[in-house]
């Protein structure tokens, strides 16, 4: 039993008014070592603890303490975590899903917000919000004529800080590009990386799909949007290095699929993959169990598996250890090494969810676009 579990238990052997007056001087969620002590105080006949954490039941119990209107359950987390929640409250057949009423830090993503515990030690990296020394960068609305799709597509274009049409500029491709900079602070990583030097300036295309579940999930329409309407028009319309070498696709989940599966299709266009959280579903024997949302994505990496080729020059791939993805992953960083590509794989104590990927944007990003900083000190 942890030392917040005891002066609960014995403040609530000593009336209500001694137990409100613990729980009003104690901040909640409870951090000790790797024990993470909830806490609910209020009406319920049931209340869970609703996570996404792969390898524990999806919703814990709470335990109400005897003769309270307090519940309480502790969980274990390792050091370095970050766990996103909410509490589950049933009464009379009932239910609720709501964020922690006593917990500040929330995360939010495309369905909302989380509520959010930090395990000890670790902190939301500095570099990820926004520096008042460093200058922005600007971001410009453009429409893509897509022979692809047929008709236009919208995406925004990040032009770094001192953009000069006198100098040619390294492209970064992103999928889910609205997402990330609403719920990943990509603007902000990539104005503070640049202004401290570890990242070149660069010019980011910033997409966003519709469908993306179709149009991400190994679409040939897909790649061929990227590497003959995209690429073409923003060469076009912006002063880039035109070398593979110098262009790198990015994504998280079945925006990595998308990614890895255009540099596959057409190999040359994309010397550099950023492959975060993907959702790189395969099976030897037997069927996914995913759902016919993951049909192409499977009939893809299966085919992947059997002839790689070498679709890129070098890749980052990061995924939470906390994910159901964590095995797939794994096992698609060695074989990619295997077709002579430059891999570094990183492992998080983190779920599926968009801070995760955040954390992982510095040493993603300055890992294929070594800034002037690495180049001198390494």
């Amino acid at each position: 039993m942890s030392a917040i579990l005891a002066e609960l238990e014995q403040a609530a052997s000593m009336g209500p008014h001694v137990l409100d007056r613990l729980v009003r001087s104690t901040s909640f969620p409870r951090v000790e070592g790797r024990t993470v002590t909830f806490l609910f105080q209020g009406e319920g006949q049931e209340v869970t603890l609703q996570h996404w954490i792969h390898g524990l039941p999806p919703s814990l119990p709470f335990r109400r303490l005897h003769g309270t209107d307090v519940f309480v359950l502790q969980v274990d987390l390792p050091a370095g975590s970050r766990m996103e929640y909410k509490i589950g409250v049933q009464m009379y057949g009932r239910g609720a899903l709501i964020r922690d009423p006593l917990n500040p830090q929330s995360a939010r993503d495309p369905f909302g917000a989380n509520s959010v515990v930090y395990g000890e030690g670790y902190r939301p990296p500095e570099w990820s919000v926004e520096d008042p020394d460093a200058r922005q960068g600007s971001i410009e609305d453009r429409s893509i004529r897509s022979a692809a799709f047929g008709g236009t597509r919208d995406v925004q274009v990040y032009l770094p800080a001192r953009f000069r049409r006198t100098r040619r500029y390294p492209l970064l491709v992103v999928h889910d590009g609205r997402d990330y900079l609403g719920f990943a602070n990509l603007q902000a990583v990539l104005d503070n990386l640049i202004h401290r030097l570890e990242l070149p300036p660069l010019i980011a295309v910033l997409t966003q799909s519709n469908d993306r579940m179709r149009e991400y999930a190994a679409d040939d329409r897909h790649a061929r949007f990227l590497v003959e309407d995209l690429v073409p028009q923003m060469e076009e319309a912006y002063p880039l290095v035109r070398h593979a070498s110098a262009r790198a696709l990015c994504g998280a989940s079945f925006g990595a699929v998308a990614s890895l599966h255009c540099a596959w299709r057409h190999p040359g266009t994309f010397g550099r993959l950023l492959l975060q959280s993907g959702s790189f579903v395969f099976t030897e024997i037997g069927d996914h169990g995913r759902g016919p949302v993951f049909d192409p994505v499977v009939a893809f990496v299966n085919a992947f598996r059997k002839a790689p080729g070498k679709p890129a020059d070098q890749a980052y791939m990061s995924c939470g250890v906390y994910e159901s993805l964590i095995y797939f992953n794994r096992s698609m960083a060695p074989m990619l090494q295997e077709t002579g590509m430059s891999v570094k794989f990183r492992e998080a104590n983190d779920g599926h969810n968009w801070e995760n990927w955040r954390d992982r944007l510095h040493e993603g990003l300055t890992t294929l676009f070594p800034g002037p900083l690495w180049m001198v000190y390494e």
